[in-house]
């Protein structure tokens, strides 16, 4: 299978909201191999958001659902749906293009998004808002302030984590309480300050970067941080030869560091587990991805939004797709757990020929939810696998009718995944200009499910 431009990104439902949160050979750790089974119930299309017109690529960051409704970024709004996406509830208008969404959300269903102060082309990312979206409002908006109070600190990316809304970037970060009331400003100290944060299950953990003596290099810390005032609890020392780091889980924490040799700029090269219960953080375990050739994509300059894994945290087993090529059955994908606390593998799942098998969130009882793409003959669908034999269980297949905008899709889009009460909702991060191969104009959104 040829490296896709675009991968479905996946998100798991915690606390009732999200976080936005495959084998090479045999390992020789007894992974055992899964085979497949069902043809699962026929899927139809429920709903779909039309892609807007644009004249360049533009932001439409953020996708949630909650028990009243699915959300999902547009051009310079937020627009609310009923569940099955067939009609809409609200609207919310924002100054500008949405810079990033966070996948995290309170109980009460509300998030935090990052937006541009204007539509102009000189507009910034400056403006970041806390966002009800089971009201449909946006119930506060706050400019970046630096210590010094020069206003319109431009970030990269917002999370948020219990009553704290962080927002970081190559500017240094900030938070605001869920009030609105300031906690702590951009600040840059002794050549450090923090390249962003991630946040969810209460816990907010700071990447802090300090330049070297080589003003192109940076040592990276990674800082677990009380979220009300950022005093660092745990802190741990990245080795130099890691550019970049991204954040897999905070509780437990789970690191995906770069060397810089990331196979196809996916932003990952090792996995790294750490235990931050004490002042100093310790390395438990390190999964080399790169030499396992898994396929982990992660932005190269956020904290958050990694894409193509899944992550359960009882077992401690994080699952990987790889891309496969073999003689006799062509092109295909696989996923591959693995513990992240010992490395060792704990099975593999069949190969899905011609098809991209991309891991989505995990059950309450461990079981893995995968996306099997669509081929030139059969639209997608979506797939459970046993956590101990694992086996694949379709659970649920999609019309013939969108297997060229699910191709589309996967191969043209950045999108974001979710499965959550018997349907699939499948989000583009991006508006874009259809191109003749885009699958039939593929839309910003849509709805599968019986």
């Amino acid at each position: 299978m040829s490296q896709r431009s675009g991968r479905l990104a996946m998100a798991a439902l915690v606390a009732g909201g999200l976080v936005l949160l495959s084998a090479c050979g045999d390992s020789g750790d007894g992974g055992k191999d899964g085979g497949s089974s069902s043809q699962g119930a026929q899927a139809k299309t429920l709903g779909k958001v039309s892609m807007p017109k644009v004249t360049k690529d533009t932001n439409a960051m953020g996708m949630w659902v909650t028990g009243k409704n699915f959300a999902k970024g547009d051009i310079d709004k937020i627009v609310g749906y009923s569940p099955d996406g067939a009609k809409t509830q609200w609207t919310i208008e924002l100054d500008g293009e949405i810079c990033w969404a966070s996948p995290h959300t309170t109980e009460d269903g509300r998030t935090a998004v990052l937006f541009k102060d204007g539509k102009g082309s000189d507009a910034q990312c400056t403006q970041v808002g806390l966002v009800d979206l089971n009201k449909g409002q946006l119930v506060w908006q706050k400019e970046g302030t630096d210590t010094e109070g020069n206003d319109g600190v431009d970030f990269d990316e917002v999370t948020i984590s219990g009553n704290t809304i962080a927002a970081g970037g190559t500017s240094g970060g900030g938070a605001w309480s869920l009030d609105g009331q300031p906690l702590w400003k951009p600040e840059y100290v002794a050549d450090c300050d923090d390249d962003g944060y991630a946040g969810g299950d209460g816990k907010l953990i700071a990447l802090h970067g300090c330049s070297g003596a080589d003003s192109s290099t940076e040592k990276l810390e990674i800082q677990t941080v009380d979220p009300t005032t950022r005093k660092v609890l745990s802190s741990y020392k990245l080795d130099g030869e890691f550019e970049r780091a991204h954040v897999l889980s905070t509780a437990p924490l789970v690191v995906a560091a770069d060397t810089g040799d990331s196979d196809g700029g996916s932003g990952v090269t090792d996995i790294l587990t750490i235990d931050d219960s004490g002042k100093q953080g310790k390395l438990v375990n390190s999964i080399d991805v790169l030499a396992k050739g898994f396929k982990p994509d992660c932005p190269a300059v956020n904290v958050e939004g990694c894409k193509d894994l899944a992550l359960d945290k009882k077992s401690s087993t994080v699952y990987l797709s790889s891309e496969v090529d073999v003689d006799d059955g062509g092109p295909g994908e696989k996923i591959t757990g693995v513990n992240f606390e010992t490395g060792k593998e704990t099975g593999r799942t069949k190969m899905a020929e011609s098809r991209s098998l991309i891991p989505i969130s995990t059950e309450k009882d461990g079981s893995l939810l995968a996306y099997q793409g669509s081929m030139y003959s059969e639209a997608g669908g979506v797939v459970r696998v046993d956590p101990k034999t694992f086996e694949m269980e379709t659970l649920q297949t999609h019309p013939d009718d969108m297997k060229d905008v699910e191709s589309g899709m996967d191969t043209y889009g950045d999108c974001t995944m979710i499965y959550t009460g018997k349907k699939l909702y499948i989000g583009d991060n991006q508006a874009s200009r259809p191109t003749s191969g885009d699958g039939a104009g593929r839309p910003l959104a849509v709805v599968f499910g019986a």
